[in-house]
């Protein structure tokens, strides 16, 4: 130990030996009471980490499914009102054709009775205007003539003829 007693950089025997036991004593220390309790820490944190990560996978498959029950859902909602627009549609179709239809009817029967009584009220007219007419056309016939002709019995004759619808018909 001639040399450690030389330099001054170099420890002496008893200093190497009891810093030596002392760094053994603090080793030991660590690797049995803190050493477990940190790689104890460490392990929890791993653990954490692979059911962070495990939960985010399910995660993800369960958006991915609720995402895929919420399309078909969306489709199925989508074709449903689809059927029901056009059954909405058929059915109005078919109101609309029976409307029409039954106010064709209405209309064809209102036709019908306007124009039974415009014939009722132009038979009535044309039987009133023949009923006027042989007294009306000898009035004229004698202001034009300047005689009376229904004292004429050619003219009485013909004019018996229009009274009685012999002349003048519809």
């Amino acid at each position: 130990m001639q040399l450690a007693e030389g330099n001054f950089l170099l420890p002496t025997a008893g200093t190497f030996i009891s810093c030596l036991i002392i760094f053994l004593i603090v080793l030991a220390v660590i690797w049995f009471y803190v050493a477990p309790s940190v790689q104890k820490v460490l392990d929890d944190r791993e653990k954490m980490i692979h059911q962070t990560a495990s939960d985010g996978r399910a995660a993800a498959k369960g958006f991915e499914d609720a995402e895929s029950e919420y399309r078909a859902g969306i489709d199925s909602a989508r074709s449903e009102a689809g059927s029901i627009r056009d059954e909405a549609r058929a059915s109005g179709r078919a109101s609309m054709e029976e409307q029409k239809q039954r106010a064709t009817a209405e209309a064809d029967a209102i036709t019908r009775e306007k124009t039974d009584q415009l014939r009722t009220a132009g038979d009535s007219a044309a039987a009133a205007a023949r009923a006027d007419l042989a007294p009306l056309s000898a009035s004229l016939a004698s202001r034009v003539l300047g005689f009376d002709v229904t004292q004429d019995p050619a003219l009485k004759t013909k004019l018996d003829a229009l009274s009685s619808d012999k002349v003048v018909k519809n």
